[in-house]
């Protein structure tokens, strides 16, 4: 494993997930529309509640790039890796129209997941 590649994965991803955190938190309706979903009051709170979670990973990710130990640095890896991948296939899959939006969410969780697997198979 790329264990340098890892690391600046992980971080790139806390950056990345702690801007979206902060979208989610501060601007649920906006998101939502660029998702093309429906506004109501339930899934305006529920936007939040998932940024305040986001907000968790961003500070986790974030750590684990700073963790000594490489073979946990590498199952973190081995997680966000899976993890990337299942939400760009949940974003393809969600209730609403493909737009713009929704595909470069998804392409952003496919080329973690991407990034994250290549750092995993090279040395």
């Amino acid at each position: 494993m790329n264990f340098n590649a890892i690391r600046k994965v992980l971080k790139t991803g806390a950056l990345v997930f702690g801007l979206s955190s902060l979208f989610l938190v501060v601007m649920p309706s906006i998101f939502l529309d660029l998702l093309q979903l429906d506004k109501s009051d339930s899934l305006i709170w529920s936007m939040r509640m998932i940024g305040i979670t986001v907000f968790a990973l961003a500070g986790n990710l974030w750590n684990n790039a700073g963790q000594s130990d490489d073979q946990r640095v590498g199952n973190v890896a081995k997680i966000m890796c899976v993890s990337a991948a299942a939400l760009g296939v949940v974003t393809l899959l969600i209730p609403a129209h493909l737009g713009w939006f929704t595909i470069l969410y998804s392409a952003i969780g496919f080329g973690f997941s991407t990034a994250y697997l290549l750092a995993i198979l090279t040395k």
